[in-house]
């Protein structure tokens, strides 16, 4: 039996890069304990505690569309539907 560490997702709207081109598809993989605990010493985590979930989901997110690094920057710049959506999503896989 093989374990699946990676989830196929679509946003319901889409992250816009700066040229304009939308980027929907991606991949989550399942988090580590490194994920939830690594954050917590990340200054932007200690001086807001909500953007803990923004980190998160930076780090298991292994592709948006054709972006080569969905990084924090990126997360904070979606939707909140969307990022409603990888929050749920997160909890769900």
């Amino acid at each position: 039996m093989v374990l699946q560490t990676e989830y196929e997702f679509i946003l319901p709207k889409g992250y816009v890069d700066e040229e304009g081109n939308l980027h929907k598809k991606g991949i989550m993989r399942l988090a580590t304990a490194a994920d939830e605990i690594l954050p917590m010493k990340d200054p932007r985590v200690q001086r807001n505690p909500a953007y803990l979930s923004i980190i998160l989901v930076s780090r298991v997110i292994t592709k948006l569309g054709d972006l080569p690094d969905p990084n924090p920057g990126i997360i904070e710049k979606l939707f909140v539907s969307d990022l409603g959506y990888l929050q749920e999503f997160y909890r769900r896989i």
